[in-house]
């Protein structure tokens, strides 16, 4: 098995800690996204591990895994971070994705494996709750995620009216079946780049628009249901909220910070 780890992006909204060094760097409890995603991915035996990278990328220390560089990625987004690294996309094992500024506990790693669809993502179906933590209107940072009765995605990514439109949380953690890794390059290859996504042009569409391509061209995509157990770091707020309640020995109900040697 394989991972790809998307740090990229100059993650703007965490400065002043990202105006010299790469997002995934940021510490949480004294240890970085990094460096935690690193060692889950480790211990569930998964040392093929490839990193993109983009803003400050050579502060990212060498050696431990693959650095590949997406030279655009100021004017590009995560789609096309992500396929920097389609030289590497074999097809002889399955392949993780996963955004560069989350944390997640073993259990969630362990349940996305778990799933033999072509397409799993990890969604969170208490995401509300950790939504709450952050915000005082979840619905303005929520994104849509329907289901259909078999527990596929339909629809993801779009601005929700209301909150039955939101069964989970997509997490940024993705597993593609390896008979699925070659079609995954070629989808990507044979889309429009004269098309826009989601209002986006082809270079820098979200990643759930890409996703929803892939699902309204039949691609089977299973949701993975998981309940709690990560953080997305996407701000200095974000960041400044978790360390406080690491001290306080609450943050645990939502992430378990474990120590790594």
């Amino acid at each position: 098995m394989r991972a790809i780890i998307l740090a990229a992006g100059q993650g703007t909204r965490l400065a002043p800690l990202t105006n010299n060094s790469p997002k995934c760097l940021v510490e949480l409890a004294g240890i970085s996204l990094l460096d935690r995603q690193i060692a889950v991915l480790k211990e569930r035996g998964i040392t093929d591990i490839t990193i993109v990278a983009g803003h400050c990328a050579d502060a990212i220390k060498k050696g431990r895994f693959r650095i590949l560089i997406n030279p655009e990625y100021v004017d590009t987004n995560m789609v096309e971070t992500l396929f920097c690294a389609r030289k590497i996309m074999e097809g002889d094992e399955d392949l993780i994705i996963t955004y560069g500024d989350i944390v997640y506990e073993r259990s969630v790693l362990e349940t996305l494996i778990s799933c033999d669809a072509p397409v799993a993502l990890a969604v969170d179906h208490e995401w509300r709750r950790y939504w709450e933590l952050r915000m005082d209107d979840p619905l303005r940072d929520a994104e849509t995620l329907k289901l259909d009765k078999k527990g596929m995605v339909c629809e993801l990514g779009k601005k929700p009216k209301g909150y039955d439109e939101i069964q989970a949380q997509y997490i940024g953690l993705i597993k593609i079946r390896a008979d699925h890794v070659l079609e995954l390059k070629k989808a990507y290859l044979s889309m429009d780049r004269e098309s826009t996504y989601d209002g986006k042009d082809f270079r820098n569409m979200y990643m759930t628009s890409f996703l929803q391509y892939l699902i309204d061209n039949e691609w089977p995509v299973r949701a993975v249901q998981v309940n709690n157990g990560w953080l997305e770091v996407d701000t200095k707020a974000d960041l400044d909220l978790y360390n406080r309640m690491q001290q306080e020995g609450t943050l645990k109900k939502y992430y378990e910070v474990n120590d790594i040697q």
